[in-house]
């Protein structure tokens, strides 16, 4: 596979993923009380589409690093595992919530009723998600792979994310933005991560129309 391909795989992978995380979200506040079944399986199949795509994007980049920048292979080997725990983190959240839905005869609100999902969703995605960001915008920053605010970007949402470690401390009330399974450690941080990963995918895309032949290389856009 060419580079430029390799690009475009790895940015239509990071596209489709955030396009099914920024559909589930609202999903989740659409009832005030425990939502319809149908309601819960479809956003947790919604989200299970999303992290497969995710997989391939964490998969291609680290694959795309390796070409582009050798010598930092090692970070980029930091980010695909760091992507992968956080995926498989989520998706056994969402195993959890969708066995206990369809267990029950009447409506929960697995964000409440499934407690082995609050710091799997919370504090374990937030610092993997913290170290997966990091690692990812170092890589990008050194090998030039990408213009250099898609590398500070990730700096910035690998803080907000690791502010959000802590909330294990503070209770489970979804409503309230600081719990382990509050709107801003898990909704917002969601949302957050899906429009940033929208707009790293476009640019990532696109920067296949910028590689210089010859060298193989491409041109970093400030």
């Amino acid at each position: 596979m060419s580079e430029a391909n390799a690009r475009r795989l790895t940015g239509l992978a990071a596209v489709v993923a955030a396009v099914a995380l920024i559909v589930q979200v609202p999903l989740y506040f659409l009832y005030s009380g425990p939502p319809p079944d149908a309601n819960v399986l479809s956003r947790l199949l919604i989200g299970i589409i999303a992290l497969a795509c995710l997989v391939v994007f964490v998969t291609a980049f680290k694959e795309l690093v390796g070409r582009v920048g050798p010598a930092h292979e090692w970070v980029a080997s930091i980010a695909f595992a760091t992507g992968l725990v956080y995926t498989t983190v989520t998706l056994v959240s969402m195993g959890l919530e969708a066995g206990a839905v369809i267990a029950v005869d009447h409506p929960i609100d697995p964000t409440i009723d499934v407690s082995g999902t609050y710091i799997l969703y919370g504090s374990v995605s937030r610092l993997m998600l913290a170290l997966f960001l990091t690692a990812l915008g170092h890589a990008v920053i050194r090998t030039g792979l990408l213009p250099r605010w898609t590398g500070r970007s990730a700096y910035v949402l690998a803080v907000l994310n690791l502010a959000f470690v802590p909330s294990l401390f503070f209770g489970n009330d979804p409503a309230f933005f600081y719990a382990a399974n509050g709107w801003g450690t898990t909704a917002l941080m969601g949302a957050a991560l899906s429009y940033w990963l929208l707009a790293l995918g476009i640019c990532t895309y696109r920067s296949a129309a910028h590689i210089t032949p010859a060298a193989g290389a491409v041109t970093p856009r400030h």
